[in-house]
């Protein structure tokens, strides 16, 4: 695999598992073999605590980083159990909205400061928020892709065209080599006929960007970030961690 991949982690509809996604793919690909950093753009910091980071102690955060006052390299911190680095976020990320409108390139910060440290990382996974910020923006401006976490139920179809037209218009205007890498059906119960039929209309509008791997509801998952580590590390047999391995595996072999 040549050069690193960027990708955010994303979708404009809140509650679909966009940091449970972004942590356990992380560590997945931690896994097997690969060098992954995690940077949280969600004021919230939930990824940054379900690396198991405690996101009020952190030195600098990737607020630092947009501002200029810290670079990546000094600001990630490894994940205690994940196998991976972290760029962390907290509160004061959502200042940073304010702040950064008196920047040149304001959308293009993340991307820059990325640039410093590509050679050390295989994957770069960026957590959005759910709302199109600059924040957001940032994000896609500094991705090649975006990985799009998605539940089988009828308003998904609904948010999923919001943010397509969004990356549209990315792709369109401050980032040519934005694209949709691929759909995750997550939370996924295979006993719902409803789930079944989205999952089926997923697959007949989108064929192959639909990716193989499903990740099923799983209370081990859910359960994981209150101990501070993602789920394939907090139980690596549970059917959620297997699956987000699995997914790994599927990441490596498509970019292969």
């Amino acid at each position: 695999m040549k050069g690193t991949r960027i990708f955010c982690v994303a979708n404009q509809k809140g509650g679909v598992g966009k940091t449970t996604t972004t942590v356990n793919l992380a560590a997945g690909l931690a896994q097997v073999g690969q060098r992954v950093l995690v940077v949280d753009l969600d004021p919230q910091g939930n990824a940054t605590t379900g690396s198991g980071l405690d996101k009020r102690k952190l030195e600098s955060s990737v607020y630092d980083v947009l501002l200029g006052s810290a670079t990546v390299a000094e600001a990630r911190q490894p994940s205690p159990k994940g196998g991976y680095q972290v760029l962390g976020a907290n509160r004061e990320l959502a200042g940073a909205e304010v702040e950064l409108v008196e920047f040149e390139r304001r959308e293009k910060r993340l991307k820059d400061a990325l640039n410093a440290v590509r050679d050390d990382h295989d994957f770069v996974l960026i957590d959005c928020p759910p709302s199109l910020s600059l924040l957001t923006l940032n994000g896609l401006c500094a991705a090649h892709g975006v990985v799009v976490p998605m539940q089988c139920e009828y308003f998904a179809l609904e948010g999923l065209s919001d943010l397509v037209n969004t990356i549209k218009q990315v792709h369109a205007n401050l980032n040519a080599e934005l694209q949709i890498i691929g759909l995750l059906r997550v939370m996924f119960d295979p006993r719902i006929t409803l789930q079944q039929q989205v999952s089926e209309q997923l697959k007949a509008h989108f064929g192959d960007k639909v990716f193989d791997t499903v990740i099923p509801r799983n209370v081990r998952l859910a359960e994981a970030p209150s101990y501070g580590q993602p789920g394939v590390t907090f139980d690596p047999s549970s059917k959620g961690a297997q699956a987000f391995v699995e997914f790994a595996h599927e990441m490596v072999r498509r970019l292969g």
